[in-house]
């Protein structure tokens, strides 16, 4: 395993037992920082910057970090963008790693008296509309599941995804336990707890599935986890994508990389467009920030053209309709 600086051990340990931050969440921001660290060692030593990855960071201390400056983040920023060719999403991201880091440093342990990326920007990201499956496509993809061992459990999974509108993280991580009357509870980001209302297609798939498939299984296994696998495994997010590509082949649908979170996207936009107020809707998918949520309340260019052909003021165009 990588040594670490202690300050980024820390960090680290900070986000996960204090934060409640996700391994996944933690990951990411022991990458960027590991990076970043790597990158500055590597122009103040004037060593390449072209194999970053055999660079050693553990003997860094507390005094390299404090003779970082807002300049050496734009330099690192720079070279994200133009060596790494790093979209302003993955730059944005890194920024909020420094950011939260720098803040720990000074607010947190007092090891730095001014935080050099307190005026940091943020890269501006061009936000793109959700990609989502049109209702009579999540028909034909819910109807096209391939009936195989795993039919029930797939049908209630995908049922699950574009009705309830979960993350691929939160579905897998759902036990039998997390399922009480017609709720069911899900632990979203940050270990943040919500309860979701199933309707009838859920209900009903739910229990087929666990009728049909999950008390067999359930024989070979002691895990309480609601989706398993057949030899009576949790199912993790890659095995949910494969699932995914393989019904949306079989329904002729062939949507470009259609995964979970597109699915998540439809059920979203559907809800949105049924009805569900901006506020219910974060509430459901978990969002913390409405901003997030905000991003559903597009309405298609077709939808537009028609609220303007359906204004009763328009009449089809006839010169003899005009008054003389």
């Amino acid at each position: 395993m990588m040594k670490q600086p202690k300050c980024l051990r820390d960090f680290l340990i900070y986000l996960t037992a204090i934060k409640g931050k996700s391994k996944r969440t933690r990951d990411e921001y022991e990458y960027d920082l590991t990076l970043f660290f790597r990158f500055l060692y590597a122009v103040q030593e004037d060593l390449p910057t072209t194999d970053l990855e055999v660079i050693s960071i553990a003997e860094l201390d507390i005094d390299f970090v404090r003779g970082i400056s807002l300049e050496d983040m734009y330099l690192f920023l720079a070279y994200c963008e133009e060596v790494r060719q790093n979209s302003a999403a993955t730059r944005a991201r890194k920024v909020a790693t420094l950011k939260s880091f720098f803040k720990y440093l000074k607010t947190k342990k007092h090891l730095i008296d001014e935080n050099p990326a307190e005026d940091l920007e943020t890269p501006k990201i061009n936000r793109k509309q959700p990609v989502y499956l049109k209702v009579p496509e999540a028909k034909q993809f819910l109807s096209h599941i391939p009936s195989k061992t795993h039919y029930y459990r797939d049908h209630c999974m995908m049922t699950f995804l574009l009705n309830l509108g979960l993350r691929a993280t939160e579905l897998c991580r759902l036990s039998l336990g997390d399922v009480e009357d017609r709720y069911v509870t899900i632990v979203g980001k940050g270990g943040k707890e919500r309860r979701v209302y199933m309707n009838d297609s859920c209900v009903e798939a739910l229990a087929l599935y666990i009728e049909h498939e999950r008390k067999k299984i359930a024989e070979k296994t002691t895990d309480d986890a609601l989706f398993l696998s057949q030899k009576g495994n949790r199912l993790t997010r890659q095995r949910l994508a494969k699932i995914v590509k393989q019904i949306n082949d079989s329904s002729a649908l062939h949507k470009a990389n259609l995964t979970p979170h597109k699915l998540r996207h439809t059920s979203a936009t559907i809800m949105y467009q049924n009805g569900a107020d901006i506020r219910s809707l974060q509430q459901i998918l978990g969002h913390s920030n409405i901003s997030t949520t905000q991003i559903y309340t597009h309405v298609e260019d077709e939808m537009i053209k028609q609220v303007f052909e359906n204004n009763p003021l328009n009449i089809e165009h006839n010169p003899n309709n005009i008054e003389k």
